[in-house]
């Protein structure tokens, strides 16, 4: 048998015309939290025979209790049993792939590097990152479209639509290889109600930025931009100049998931000392072992504490906190530290289903009031929005300034009803793209410029890092 040979028969196969043997569920990965039960019984049976089609009617006595009771226990139907287990799913060297044309197997590598293990937040229940960014909405996509995409020529372009793939059409060489549409929905029926319950009938999904368009990178990808938002940053409000960059400064935010965690190694780049709040430990431990971030602390006295004596010595240094980060920001008030650069890295965008913890009880706690009782855990929530806007107004009359890192934390607790507001009815803080990145960068069409070495040779990174280094000293 070959190297490959495992990964490309369960490729080529697709939805196995025999039931697999359900894998399980890892204990060692973390998971997405229960989501509410959203559904009316009728909607249930719909979402059921949604998840039903990918099936021939002999398969149904066995899947239909089995994916009624992960609707009922989850709040999803991810379809456990036809997750791959016969070979890890990572990004394998493009040649390992099954494929008729290169394209196609850079898409294939490109969506196991967006479930693996290491790299994504809720691998199993195919979310990437920000608590909801999905690849599919179920097993049976990702089998399907990865079959799919082992046919397909550069004469045929693939469409997928919230995760399901609608089939290889007829296409030119010079078309993408695949359009791909996710959250498709009428404005009209697009609230965060609406979404919950078109994901749970397995008909929408919310994709993110690159989690449904196959394109993650993890932190890497942000961490050159978070890096010039604290720079530049220092320049505009801290007056800083030179090649120091902020360090003997103190910066203080929360996050460490997929995009929010570059912050930590971003601060420490910009000679800074900063805290990062998190409140899932599996989260700040991921963020450890890959070296993204310096300390992990669970006491936030210790936190607070490791920070100051860094920043009076000019050591840079991240240090993430485990615990809810309006706890960090009333201890700082307490304590009163001041802190130079702050900013909010919780994914708000969807608060309601675990993008943002309830200050009032322990993390555990809280993901299962979130499902037990969906009104008492929102209170909750906008409760502690309107500590942590006071704890962060207090802060910036002692000198911090503030910004909005374009995760709705200003949008949210304005609707809390926090004290975030001027008289004008416009926020107290900017976002950091009107006031820094904009101004300071993107106006003059400054931006990332990304890519990947789909030989997965090292060697390729490093020449065309080479590369790209005397362009931009050429440029310079």
């Amino acid at each position: 048998m070959g190297k490959w040979d495992v990964l490309r028969d369960s490729i080529l196969e697709g939805i196995p015309g025999t039931l697999p043997e359900h894998p399980g569920l890892n204990k060692n990965v973390d998971h997405a939290p229960n989501r509410w039960d959203v559904l009316t019984p009728k909607e249930k049976q719909l979402a059921l025979k949604n998840a039903l089609r990918y099936f021939p009617v002999s398969q149904h006595d066995i899947l239909a209790p089995e994916f009624a009771n992960e609707l009922e226990t989850y709040g999803r139907i991810y379809m456990y049993r036809y997750r791959p287990s016969e070979m890890k799913i990572k990004a394998y060297p493009i040649s390992a792939y099954p494929a008729k044309c290169q394209q196609a197997a850079a898409i294939m590598l490109m969506i196991q590097n967006n479930l693996d293990d290491q790299v994504a937040q809720f691998p199993q229940e195919l979310i990437t990152y920000g608590g909801n960014g999905s690849v599919f909405q179920n097993w049976a996509q990702y089998r399907l479209t990865m079959k799919y995409l082992s046919q397909m020529t550069t004469s045929q372009t693939l469409v997928m639509y919230s995760g399901h793939p609608l089939g290889l059409f007829p296409s030119s060489e010079e078309s993408p290889r695949v359009v791909i549409t996710n959250g498709m929905v009428i404005p009209n029926y697009s609230s965060k109600d609406d979404f919950e319950k078109f994901n749970a009938l397995g008909v929408s999904q919310y994709g993110q930025m690159t989690a449904g368009s196959y394109m993650y990178i993890g932190p890497q990808g942000i961490v050159h931009g978070t890096t010039i938002t604290l720079l530049n940053a220092g320049r505009k409000y801290l007056n800083t100049t030179g090649d120091d960059g902020i360090s003997g400064r103190t910066y203080v935010t929360s996050g460490l998931g997929g995009m929010s965690g570059a912050q930590a190694k971003a601060a420490v780049i910009a000679g800074a000392s900063c805290i990062i709040a998190e409140i899932n430990p599996a989260a700040a431990n991921k963020r450890h072992s890959q070296g993204w971030l310096d300390e992990v602390v669970h006491d936030v006295d210790i936190a607070i504490d490791k920070m100051v004596e860094s920043a009076s010595n000019s050591i840079a240094i991240s240090i993430g906190y485990v615990g809810n980060v309006v706890t960090l920001w009333e201890r700082l008030c307490e304590r009163g530290i001041k802190v130079d650069l702050g900013s909010d890295q919780t994914s708000l965008h969807n608060p309601w289903q675990g993008g943002y913890y309830p200050i009032q009880i322990e993390f555990e706690d809280a993901k299962n009031l979130m499902v037990e009782n969906p009104p008492k855990f929102k209170n909750m929530v906008q409760e502690t929005l309107c500590r942590h806007a006071t704890a962060i107004n207090k802060m910036c009359s002692n000198g911090m300034q503030f910004w909005d890192y374009g995760n709705a934390f200003l949008l949210e607790a304005s609707k809390a009803g926090a004290d975030i507001l001027n008289s004008d009815g416009s926020f107290r803080y900017p976002s950091y793209v009107e006031d820094i990145m904009g101004p300071m960068c993107f106006d003059y069409g400054f931006g990332p410029f990304r890519w990947v070495c789909t030989s997965g040779d090292s060697e390729d990174l490093v020449k065309t890092d080479s590369i790209a280094k005397v362009i931009l000293s050429d440029m310079a």
